[in-house]
């Protein structure tokens, strides 16, 4: 059974930071891009961010540049999205996405999400 379960969010303050983590299995975690996206109230999923199996390449849509980082674990079967400098815009929730790298369209897995909201 596969399984990605998202922790970490929370209610933040603007200019703090926050990590998120997703923890995988049920399926090949080595062989599987993983990525975050998000959706906020009333707009569509973006992607935030996305890591290669071997951890060794990363890319991030613009607007997300220089402020998230994320990174994987593979033993542990897990990623992480580092975020600084939240501002209310970012409110978010935040979902873990596999995707095995030359599978079909069932090999795209989706976690539940986790809540971040940023607020003074």
């Amino acid at each position: 059974q596969v399984q990605l379960v998202e922790s970490g969010g929370g209610l933040v303050q603007p200019g703090e930071s926050l990590t998120l983590s997703c923890v995988a299995s049920g399926f090949p975690f080595t062989r599987s891009a993983m990525s975050w996206y998000r959706q906020a109230p009333g707009k569509e999923r973006e992607k935030v961010a996305r890591i290669i199996p071997n951890g060794g390449g990363t890319d991030y849509p613009d607007s997300m540049k220089g402020r998230f980082t994320i990174s994987r674990d593979n033993p542990k079967r897990t990623i992480y999205l580092r975020m600084n400098s939240l501002q209310p815009e970012d409110t978010a929730v935040y979902y873990c996405n596999a995707r095995l790298i030359g599978g079909g369209p069932e090999d795209d897995y989706w976690g539940q999400g986790t809540q971040v909201t940023v607020s003074a």
